[in-house]
């Protein structure tokens, strides 16, 4: 992966010299495009996760694109990102709020301790693999409100400059209960809510094979509205750390899961897929750039 990066740097680094998509521009002038430009965030999820996540984080940070990096402060690897994220800090940081550890033989608990919260782990002491697994044990509100507190706390505690939050497997905004109490701890603690300012959500390369994923990106990118969209990304080094997880998450598993990651990294610092960003005039932002220009108090419920 070393060999391949600079070239995808030199290439971002090339089409930075545009105002369109420059990164550089973005971050300086805190003003992102017209309502009639095309703009893009690209959140990056389950950073912290295992060392091979956080090596493709820094890969992909390293090209200078405008990414907002969602951070699992509830896994031990979270030091290492944190770490890595200190040396950039343009780069828009959440937190990957949990309930969830959905990878065999590789299971977390929660940040607040097992005996504190027992509706929200199993007789291990690990949250468990799914989202209908979690409601189906009918969590109890004021553990999950504890869990999400320490982890947010956590994150603070952390050193880097924490800008938003965003919700593993979709678990904390899954059902009213705890949407409600995400939102409210969302206001309470001054975080921005991915999905909460609008975005139009386009992520059709999750399920696309490793070897396609790239052609389904740009594919993408042609459809992009006028407007700001969203895609989420999973980035990953194929390794034997990667490669021994198998994903138990029964909502939407995924096979080949460390192939598969690599495959998105090597899309998003691909100079084809660059050059499709530049072509389409897309502007690139963070979630920072967002919720400077546009407030906290901007932000609207997704309608389902």
């Amino acid at each position: 992966m070393d060999a391949v990066r600079p070239i995808a740097l030199a290439s971002w680094m090339l089409l930075s010299s545009s105002p369109v998509v420059s990164a550089q521009s973005a971050m300086s002038s805190k003003a992102p495009a017209a309502p009639t430009a095309v703009s893009l965030i690209i959140r990056t999820d389950d950073i912290g996760m295992s060392h091979s996540v956080n090596m493709a984080m820094q890969q992909l940070v390293r090209t200078g694109m405008p990414v907002s990096v969602s951070v699992l402060f509830v896994c031990p690897w979270y030091q290492e990102a944190v770490e890595i994220l200190k040396q950039y800090p343009n780069v828009s940081v959440g937190i990957h709020l949990a309930l969830n550890s959905e990878w065999k033989n590789y299971r977390w608990g929660p940040v607040s301790g097992s005996a504190a919260v027992p509706s929200l782990v199993d007789e291990n002491g690990f949250f468990f693999s799914s989202s209908d697994a979690v409601h189906q044990r009918n969590p109890k509100l004021e553990e999950v409100e504890k869990e999400l507190r320490a982890q947010i706390d956590r994150a603070l505690r952390s050193g880097v400059k924490i800008d938003y939050v965003d919700y593993h497997m979709g678990t904390v905004t899954r059902y009213p209960e705890l949407r409600a109490l995400t939102e409210r701890l969302a206001q309470e603690y001054g975080l921005g809510m991915s999905e909460y300012f609008g975005e139009s959500e386009d992520s059709p390369h999750y399920f696309a094979a490793p070897a396609v994923k790239l052609d389904t990106l740009v594919a993408m990118i042609d459809r992009l509205k006028p407007g700001l969209n969203l895609i989420v990304t999973h980035v990953g080094i194929d390794d034997a750390e990667l490669g021994a997880l198998l994903d138990m998450n029964t909502n939407q598993p995924l096979p080949d899961m460390s192939k598969n990651r690599q495959g998105e990294l090597t899309a998003l610092t691909s100079p084809r897929f660059a050059a499709a960003l530049q072509a389409r005039k897309v502007v690139l932002l963070s979630y920072r750039d967002v919720i400077t220009k546009e407030g906290l108090k901007a932000m609207r419920r997704p309608v389902d």
